[in-house]
């Protein structure tokens, strides 16, 4: 395969070797992506997911967060302390849906309502909160976080989609620039061939050498690899452009290619692994797709949601229970006496659950939405890896045929050449050959370029792009 490759560009060695001097630098698909991973603003704003999730999460997590909480209410009319109502505390709720509760109480007052009496020191309580029916298993809180957890899931495989879209419409860039730099390497030659032989035809009409009419041929032929030239180096220049659009400095500072930057050589693109993933592993690798994965973690949401609203069915019954004892010299457990307490029961149900197992079934219709539209979305995947597949695994085969293709059209031209410096062929012959092997320096590009796209088409299919 090397030795065809190298056939490939026999006739236009000269040329190239002087275009890959010292003064350009070539710029490889793996270092260009790499920029792109690092520096595109699209980074950034898939960095912005991971942050978000993350923010999600705290902000989930703070509905546990224990609260100092102080009451004061005071009344003074006429000189007199109507009342002085003094509680304060701390709440502690916890992941098991329990409450509990620690404070002091502190009231005084002429007109002061005799349930609210303390003695002079205050009193301090603890207790605890619990739920018996609704709440026990699974409250909003709890809801909250796990799904939280998800969305933090959720927010990493957002990234990767993101990443994923960036790195292949960036690779799909540069071997679009790949294509016209190497086609316009052979416009170039092409042109220089045709100008260096109108050049000596013209030299040997003027001489006898020579008809006349082939200075005219010639020159059609030049001027036919000028159109060609003067197309492929817009093709490149717009090439160039668009690559320059992926290039940034920590995703603020827009930049532009750098003068005599190259990409990387046939011989480079045809030593990089072209052979597809066994076809037998692309139904394994569609299911770890981030798209899917983040379908997954939106339906085991709806699963949290729906898990709430079942329990939303159960009667509210809170139970509260707080032992009390007076503050004694300092001392809080100094007078503690288990028959001192407060309690309370909170009981609360509707009588037709309407509302809950509206919304309990409404949860279980977005679930079966979400599940048909999971299958949908595997299924188009799955046609995408295909068809991409296809093309890969087609173009090697392309590759690997036309090469020995371009080589025989090389050896063709050179033998019609040498029939042509002997006085055995025409001039027309010799065209007619050197346009056919430029045709096919073109098509084995183009095919060569396939390659590389559909590779980079099935890894985003896959969701593996970035990889």
């Amino acid at each position: 395969m090397k030795a065809l490759i190298t056939t490939l560009f026999v006739l236009n060695s000269c040329f190239y070797v002087q275009a890959q001097s010292d003064s350009t630098v070539t710029l490889s698909y793996q270092e260009f992506i790499e920029i792109v991973k690092k520096e595109h603003p699209y980074t950034k704003q898939a960095d912005i997911k991971i942050y978000e999730g993350e923010a999600t999460l705290l902000y989930a997590k703070g509905a546990f967060d224990p609260k100092i909480y102080t009451d004061i209410s005071q009344k003074y009319f006429k000189e007199n302390q109507y009342y002085s109502l003094i509680n304060g505390g701390l709440k502690i709720p916890t992941w098991f849906g329990v409450e509990l509760k620690g404070g002091y109480e502190q009231t005084q007052g002429v007109f002061l309502n005799p349930e609210n009496t303390t003695p002079g020191s205050g009193l301090v309580h603890a207790g605890i909160s619990f739920p018996v029916g609704r709440g026990l298993l699974i409250d909003k809180r709890r809801a909250e976080l796990k799904k939280a957890r998800l969305f933090q899931q959720v927010s990493e495989m957002e990234q990767q989609l993101i990443l994923n879209e960036l790195v292949y419409r960036a690779g799909t860039t540069y071997w679009e620039w790949f294509k016209a730099y190497n086609s316009l390497f052979v416009y170039k030659e092409g042109y220089r061939l045709a100008k260096e032989r109108f050049d000596a035809v013209k030299l040997g009409a003027a001489i006898g050498d020579r008809p006349a009419i082939d200075t005219l041929e010639a020159g059609i032929q030049v001027q036919n690899r000028m159109l060609g030239l003067q197309q492929s180096e817009v093709e490149f220049k717009n090439a160039t452009v668009l690559l320059s659009v992926y290039l940034w400095a920590e995703g603020v500072v827009p930049l532009e290619l750098a003068a005599g930057t190259v990409p990387v050589s046939i011989s480079n693109t045809m030593g990089l692994n072209t052979n597809p993933p066994p076809f037998v592993q692309i139904d394994s690798l569609i299911n770890t797709h981030p798209e899917l994965n983040q379908s997954r973690y939106v339906i085991n949401q709806l699963e949290i949601d729906k898990r709430l609203k079942k329990n939303q069915l159960l009667p509210m019954l809170n139970l509260k229970y707080n032992p009390i004892t007076e503050y004694v010299g300092g001392e809080s457990m100094a007078n503690f006496s288990i028959n001192n307490y407060t309690w309370g029961l909170e009981f609360q149900m509707p009588l037709f659950l309407r509302k809950e197992r509206g919304l309990l079934k409404l949860t279980d219709l977005k679930i079966q939405e979400n599940n048909l539209k999971l299958n949908n979305k595997q299924q188009v995947l799955r046609y995408k890896v295909i068809a991409a597949w296809n093309q890969w695994s087609t173009t090697k085969e392309q590759i690997e045929l036309y090469a020995q293709t371009v080589e025989d059209a090389g050896n063709l031209l050179e033998g019609e050449r040498q029939l042509f410096n002997i006085g055995e062929s025409s001039l027309f012959m010799v065209n007619t050959r050197e346009v056919g092997f430029i045709k096919t320096q073109l098509t084995f590009i183009e095919l060569l370029t396939q390659n590389r796209k559909a590779k980079l088409t099935t890894m985003y299919a896959l969701g593996r792009a970035l990889n």
